[in-house]
């Protein structure tokens, strides 16, 4: 056999998989060669989706990706900034079926809290980012700031002026989170350089959408979703689609909080950038190729050798009410479904999410659906898996000699 695996019969293309890398891609690829074939007739085949702004390390906002990944089809998690360079260890020691790429928090104690990282300076050590950056550039990618009144108390645009220096120093790209003022979204805008990103760029705190936004997107700052729990409006992301400015990359910012609602995870989050009205292509790179590019990361193709990272979706028309962070509702026209995922050629097996940390805030209604929603596996796990037509004698009697 020639292939491990062969996803055949998909839009657009047969995938065929060979020791975990993509070996062959093409329309009606020989099924024979494969030593397994999954039919995946009418649905879409992409590469394995990757999160740019995503919480999974220790700390007040961090959730297991696993769980989530397995059904969403995201196989690649950037972790934004929850680790610093005093909790490193903390991220660089956990062991995920999926890959985690890092972005290191500017300040060493990284969120090990809901807030307020930044407001003591001593936390942004330039040099000992600069030198847990260098020891582990197969694990971090980029540096991450947030700046908002609540983060950065006093100290203003300080912390982003030291993460710009580590980024500098160390040739990665800044990821900046933008909210309430101060300081002004302006101010921090003017600060970044072609390939940082800010984060939030949708933000109804922060309302990115005059002039200066305009001038940065023109200058080559990307621009991040980062949906999260307060860091996207669609009246804001639909001003700015008005003034040229575009998502390049399409993230949930999922942690603790947010993964209970209003984000949910990345389709959720892709159907609401269909609700505005991008196209599914546009959508599509925004998770894929796109956040690859943003931080050097191999993956979000199906080149021949890249990694075997695969999500297979249903495709699920209709009229789906979508939710912002505001509470702001649009209706999407489509939906993606995921049905499998594989990462490195293996499909990931199905994993339940824990309980929500007990500080995590939830409505009532949350609490409800997340109470409806274990009954409902337990009466579903406690019933035997098939009746006697879907058994086999598996130690068959055989009649005693006289």
């Amino acid at each position: 056999m020639s292939w491990d695996l062969l996803l055949a019969g998909g839009e657009p293309v047969d995938v065929a998989v060979r020791d975990g890398r993509i070996a062959a891609t093409g329309k009606n690829l020989a099924r024979e060669r494969a030593a397994v074939v999954e039919d995946v007739a009418g649905l879409l085949v992409t590469p394995g989706l990757i999160d740019l702004h995503t919480h999974v390390g220790p700390g007040y906002w961090g959730i297991e990706p696993d769980p989530i990944a397995w059904h969403t089809g995201v196989t690649t998690w950037v972790d934004a900034g929850t680790a610093g360079a005093f909790t490193a260890d903390g991220l660089l020691r956990r062991d995920f079926d999926v890959r985690v790429a890092g972005l290191l928090n500017i300040s060493g104690i990284g969120l090990t809290g809901r807030t307020g990282e930044s407001r003591d300076l001593v936390n942004c050590d330039v040099a000992l980012a600069v030198d847990t950056v260098q020891r582990h550039r197969d694990r971090f990618f980029g540096i991450k700031v947030r700046i908002d009144r609540e983060t950065v108390g006093d100290n203003g645009v300080e912390p982003l002026r030291r993460a710009l220096r580590v980024g500098e120093t160390c040739g990665v790209p800044v990821m900046v989170h933008v909210g309430a003022a101060p300081p002004a979204v302006d101010e921090v805008l003017d600060l970044l350089r072609p390939g940082d990103i800010v984060t939030h760029c949708a933000s109804g705190l922060a309302a990115p959408i005059g002039p200066r936004a305009v001038a940065a997107g023109e200058r080559g700052v990307l621009f991040d979703l980062g949906h999260g729990s307060g860091g996207f409006a669609f009246d804001v992301l639909e001003r700015q689609l008005e003034l040229g400015l575009r998502p390049y990359t399409i993230s949930t910012d999922l942690h603790a909080r947010s993964v209970h609602g209003p984000a949910f995870d990345l389709p959720t989050t892709m159907a609401k950038m269909l609700a505005v009205g991008l196209p599914m292509s546009e959508v599509l790179d925004a998770v894929t190729v796109a956040p690859a590019r943003a931080l050097g990361l191999d993956g979000g193709t199906f080149d021949v050798g890249a990694t075997a990272d695969i999500a297979v979706f249903a495709l699920e028309y209709g009229a789906f009410e979508v939710t912002d962070a505001h509470l702001q509702t649009r209706t999407a026209p489509v939906r993606l479904v995921n049905t499998a995922t594989y990462r490195k050629g293996q499909r990931l097996t199905p994993r339940l999410p824990a309980n929500p940390a007990p500080w995590i805030p939830l409505t009532d209604a949350q609490r409800a659906a997340l109470a409806r929603r274990e009954r409902d596996l337990r009466r579903l796990l406690n019933q035997p898996l098939v009746g006697r037509d879907g058994l086999a004698d598996q130690f068959p009697r055989t009649e005693k000699q006289e």
